[in-house]
């Protein structure tokens, strides 16, 4: 009835990961898309998307949801220490092996980016096509330390409708383009019942990384990295009023080679909803001109 099928494999080190598999039963040789949610988030985020895409009566994809450890149902890390963009990215490689895919088109929502830049520096013949949303080579260190900030503070809404309007109230200002539906199914996706209690879905040690970040200094940036990846055809979301990934830097990217495309996601901040009608032909066109 929801569309996919909840599969549990283990990770290189044995932590149980979790994702979901919207598998049609015809998908006629199209490339199937692994998606890879931002660094709190899960597989949930993607699933309006996923089954717009699976169940498309003339083209249906396959689409896979990764909750990455420490997110959604896949299993917590008793070291926090490994919630780190490299292991994560080993992490994909192994759900990759787990599927039997051996070359996908990736989505990466921000930190799912990130991952697709280590990826093409280790991995390249994965990645057969990728979008990025929200995200580059460098980001804007006020945009992080306000993710790091909302991240630190923990919440316990009274049910998802209140979590639905609490993300309204931190969030509203920068999605102006977002409807009713959209803030319950955002709420949906972030937050789920624990014991009792709708928490946050994801390992509070998650934010020790983000903690340990000295901002007195420049972000790292990946532009080696992206040099490896934008030799694959990319389109590049930036939500119009995102702070965390620059138009500057957009713009850098989209200079770089005739691989790059790029859309702005009118009306969404950090990080727009690929699924959303001013976003989602651009990603439909996209995806369907790298099959066959």
């Amino acid at each position: 009835m929801d569309g996919f099928e909840s599969r549990f494999f283990p990770a290189e080190d044995g932590l149980m990961l979790h994702a979901r598999d919207y598998a049609p039963a015809a998908a006629d040789g199209r490339l199937p898309l692994v998606c890879l949610p931002g660094l709190s988030r899960n597989g949930r985020d993607f699933h309006p998307l996923a089954l717009r895409l699976a169940q498309d009566p003339a083209a249906p994809r396959r689409v896979i949801a990764l909750d990455y450890r420490g997110r959604g149902l896949s299993a917590h890390d008793g070291n926090a220490a490994n919630y780190t963009v490299a292991v994560e990215c080993r992490d994909v490689l192994t759900a990759l092996s787990a599927f039997g895919l051996s070359r996908a088109l990736f989505a990466g929502t921000s930190r799912g980016g990130l991952i697709l830049h280590v990826m093409a520096a280790v991995r390249p013949d994965c990645i057969a096509g990728a979008i990025l949303n929200d995200i580059g080579p460098e980001i804007e260190a006020d945009g992080l330390k306000e993710i790091r900030d909302y991240l630190s503070r923990a919440t316990f809404p009274a049910s998802f409708a209140a979590a639905a309007e609490g993300l309204r109230a931190l969030h509203g200002a920068t999605f102006p383009a977002l409807s009713d539906a959209d803030w319950h199914d955002m709420a949906e996706a972030i937050y789920a019942e624990r014991d009792g209690r709708i928490v946050a879905d994801f390992d509070p040690g998650l934010t020790d990384q983000l903690q340990a970040i000295d901002f007195s200094k420049p972000l790292p940036t990946l532009w080696p990295q992206f040099e490896l990846l934008a030799q694959k055809p990319l389109l590049v979301v930036r939500g119009e009023q995102s702070g965390l990934f620059s138009r500057q830097t957009l713009a850098r990217m989209a200079a770089h080679a005739a691989t790059v495309r790029t859309v702005t996601a009118p009306g969404q901040g950090h990080a727009p909803l690929l699924h959303h009608v001013d976003v989602f032909p651009s990603v439909e066109a996209f995806l369907a001109g790298l099959d066959g």
